[in-house]
């Protein structure tokens, strides 16, 4: 211990006298540690660290496999209510099981209406995922009956920002649709699930909702009792679909169900990514490592004769190893230092660009496991950047090195073959990084040309979310958005305004199964689905949805008329092919009473995202015609306004609220957005990859071309003394330029032979993450190295250049 502090204190004085090599080195591995350090603390919150429940491995959430006739492309959706039920009381694998659904309401009474985004969820909800609140109590059983539900418990955040975190909450009462709830629990800080929730109320079913057995609306978490594994689980519940399959046939014929862990669940999507973008930092840091052992290297080299002096005089090559390896672990030290500062900068980048596309956002921070990850990449970086220079140092030959000049021009010592294979390696993987980010670039190019069906400039959109609660009946919703759409129609500047229970790009709606008149409609089970929307007649020209035939809704669409719907191109194709549908009818089946006559056709639209290939089969209705469109239970969320506008449509978003506050001043008006906002939110997860792995890729293309322009600066300064008598000799400076080029080039070459077979291995886990290219294009592979080959080029050219200006008269006069 007593050898290794004195080799730390002349270590330290040692790079102190090199202020130049420590800073750049102490820069670089910065650069490294820190990128890896960014990620790391993303990966650990979002993947690593256990979900915020007991025993979380034994959490499962449990979906219907709907029909692939009717639901082609889907292998999961949501539960219906009574099969829940019968779920709950058939198994055997769970010991609780729970539902939940999303809903909303409106609070008023404060400076601005809003809206609460709410968790309807049964009373085994909080004892199934075993949390206890930090304040009050959770949901009795008794609660969840029809009439005793008006109870509420708050989530941390909304008992911070509406009560300030007043102690004595838990009694109150606060309002919800005008509805007086009484304050029962405030859950803990930690505790986020569902993510969207704000409150949580009891479900409340009635008898009729309970027995619903062909709408799906509800997830549902369950948890494993213990010593019962996924795939037992799997199969009871594979057995019980089969029970009621053959019970209920009109409902349930080929619906299945199946088990999914809960982690996976909530960070499945996003697992890919992260993985991605670790080991693309951790890339970036193999470059910095190289960089730095090509500088650690080439000062050792330098200090050979010093390091032969030691041997003469009894050191071991243990001891001057361990010297050497004392200064590389104090540039490492110094370097994952600066390199937190430099994760601290960057988490806070992620998290306030790319918040929106990571789950559990909150707990992102550097905490003590990052910290420990940051130390450990740190020592190990200081041991992988100087073992081979210190080994390369203590394998040289003493009579050699004992014979070396200490002039600035002495020839080459050695170590060009490593310094080689170091360039090689930072090509290489260098290359990787950038055709990775090359390819996600051409993804989002390819999916910004992809045409969403509509013209989304100069659409200002915003919900206005409003509940049974409030308005009673259908009629008197459809009544209020009739008020809204005259007044807003009515402001100087707007040319056209219309509503949709669900705007495209944004992955909602819903879906229900039809009957095609003259066709046999057999088990509602087996019915194929179409998405509804619900539209006000304005809706197709605010958005400019591509008439095809036909015609669009107008005034005389109302209740009392023949009820009519405008379908998509895919829906006509799918289920007319080349006959032409107008003048067709059919019917929704959760409203079989009443037949729909097919007036128009329009263009199709992204509903679910433009990387989704296969457009939803879609039908319209008019939203006067809403008492019409009862889906066996009238449960409306709101509806969200397109305003196309003659002027920049963020500047019309206070006229627009303000003739929305004149209908209804209680009304909140949320997610004020342009339609291009919408269209750049859409694709959103595509940026937050792009951005991340192209930044990482830029990183290492800067790192590799310092260590290409290091390496050819340090062999030309070794090798001055052999330039200087070449042009002595009479060799033309173009002779010298193309030898120092060519040197440079070899091993840069080399590095992209490698790095194009390592990218064909990485293009076949982009490949679903990439849209409308192909994981191994050439195009891409091809424009890529070249840029690396340019890049590479001009780092030589410099030193290159600086070798045609040696004077061999001042060279050989040195020596």
């Amino acid at each position: 211990m007593g050898n290794l502090v004195q080799d730390l204190k002349h270590g330290f004085r040692t790079l102190l006298r090199s202020p130049g090599f420590t800073t750049v080195a102490v820069i670089v591995l910065a650069l490294g540690i820190g990128a890896n350090t960014a990620i790391f603390s993303v990966v650990n919150a979002v993947l690593l660290q256990p979900l915020p429940f007991p025993d979380p491995a034994r959490l499962v959430q449990i979906w219907h496999v709907p029909p692939a006739k009717s639901f082609p492309g889907f292998t999961r959706f949501s539960v219906s209510a009574a099969n829940y039920s019968d779920w709950a009381a058939q198994n055997r694998s769970f010991e609780q099981t729970a539902i939940f659904a999303f809903s909303a309401a409106n609070l008023a009474g404060r400076d601005r209406p809003e809206t609460v985004r709410m968790a309807r969820v049964s009373a085994g909800f909080f004892p199934a995922l075993r949390v206890q609140p930090l304040l009050g109590r959770t949901f009795a059983p008794s609660e969840d009956q029809l009439g005793h539900g008006h109870v509420v418990i708050l989530s941390y955040a909304f008992w911070q920002s509406h009560f300030g975190s007043d102690p004595g909450v838990v009694g109150q009462s606060i309002s919800f649709d005008g509805q007086p709830y009484s304050i029962v629990g405030v859950m803990r800080a930690n505790f986020r699930f569902p993510e969207f929730a704000q409150a949580w109320i009891p479900m409340a079913w009635s008898d009729q909702e309970r027995s619903v057995r062909g709408e799906h609306h509800y997830g549902v978490i369950a948890r494993l009792k213990p010593g019962v594994a996924l795939p037992q689980s799997q199969a009871e519940m594979s057995s019980i679909s089969s029970r009621l399959e053959q019970q209920y046939p009109e409902d349930d014929k080929g619906w299945g169900a199946v088990v999914v862990p809960l982690r996976e669940q909530l960070v499945g999507e996003i697992r890919l990514p992260l993985l991605v973008l670790l080991g693309a930092v951790a890339f970036v840091l193999l470059i910095a490592c190289a960089n730095v052992m090509n500088l650690v290297l080439a000062r050792m080299l330098s200090r050979q004769k010093e390091a032969a002096i030691r041997a003469v005089l009894g050191a071991s090559r243990a001891r001057v190893l361990q010297q050497v390896m004392a200064e590389t672990l104090l540039l490492a030290l110094a370097g994952g230092a600066l390199g937190l500062f430099l994760a601290q900068f960057g988490v806070s980048l992620i998290v306030a660009f790319f918040g929106d596309n990571l789950p559990h956002t909150s707990e992102i921070r550097l905490d003590a496991w990052v910290l420990g990850f940051t130390l450990l990449v740190s020592l190990a970086t200081g041991v992988v950047a100087g073992l081979a220079p210190a080994w390369r140092l203590t394998r040289a030959n003493l009579n050699d090195a004992l014979k070396l000049g200490l002039g600035r021009t002495d020839a080459d010592t050695g170590g060009g073959r490593l310094r080689s294979v170091l360039v090689v390696s930072e090509v290489a993987l260098s290359l990787v990084l950038l055709i990775g980010s090359g390819l996600l670039i051409r993804s989002l190019w390819m999916l910004r040309r992809v045409d969403p069906g509509m013209d989304t400039h100069n659409v200002l959109t915003m919900y206005l979310p409003v509940s049974n609660s409030r308005f009673a009946t259908p009629a008197a919703q459809t009544a209020y958005f009739d008020q809204v759409l005259r007044r807003v129609q009515a402001l100087p500047g707007v040319e056209s305004a219309g509503a949709i229970d669900s705007l495209p790009l944004d992955g909602g709606g819903s879906s229900e199964p039809i009957v095609i008149e003259g066709r046999p409609a057999g088990a509602m089970s087996e019915q194929p689905e179409v998405g509804v929307r619900l539209v006000s007649p304005g809706y197709f020209s605010a958005l400019r949805l591509h008439l095809l035939r036909g015609r669009t809704f107008n005034d005389s669409d109302a209740a009392g008329g023949q009820p009519v719907i405008v379908i998509s191109a895919s829906m006509a194709r799918r289920f007319w092919g080349q006959e032409d549908p107008l003048g067709k009818h059919l019917t929704i089946s959760f409203s079989p009473q009443f037949s729909r006559e097919i007036v128009g056709i329009v263009g199709d639209v992204k509903q679910d995202g433009l990387d989704v290939a296969d457009t939803e089969a879609t039908l319209y209705i008019p939203m006067n015609q809403t008492s019409v469109s009862s889906m066996g239970g009238w449960h409306s969320f709101g509806m969200s306004l397109a305003v196309r506008t003659s002027t920049e449509p963020a500047a019309m978003s206070s006229a627009i609220s303000g003739a929305i506050h004149q209908v209804d001043p209680d009304q909140p008006v949320a997610e004020v957005r342009t339609m291009d906002e919408v269209l750049t939110q859409s694709i959103s997860p595509q940026r937050f990859n792009m951005l991340l792995l192209a930044a990482f890729a830029g990183l290492a293309l800067l790192l590799a071309a310092v260590g290409i322009y290091s390496v050819l600066s340090y062999t030309v300064r070794r090798r001055s003394r052999e330039i200087g008598i070449r042009i002595a000799l009479g060799a033309q400076l173009r002779d010298v330029l193309r030898m120092v080029v060519l040197d440079g080039m070899k091993p840069a070459l080399l590095g992209l032979a490698i790095g194009l077979a390592g990218a064909f291995a990485l293009g076949r886990v982009l490949a679903g993450l990439v849209f409308g290219v192909s994981p191994s294009d050439p195009a891409t592979f091809a424009a890529v190295s070249f840029l690396l080959a340019m890049v590479a080029l001009l780092a030589i050219l410099v030193p290159a250049f600086r070798a045609t200006r040696v004077d061999p008269m001042t060279v050989l006069r040195d020596e």
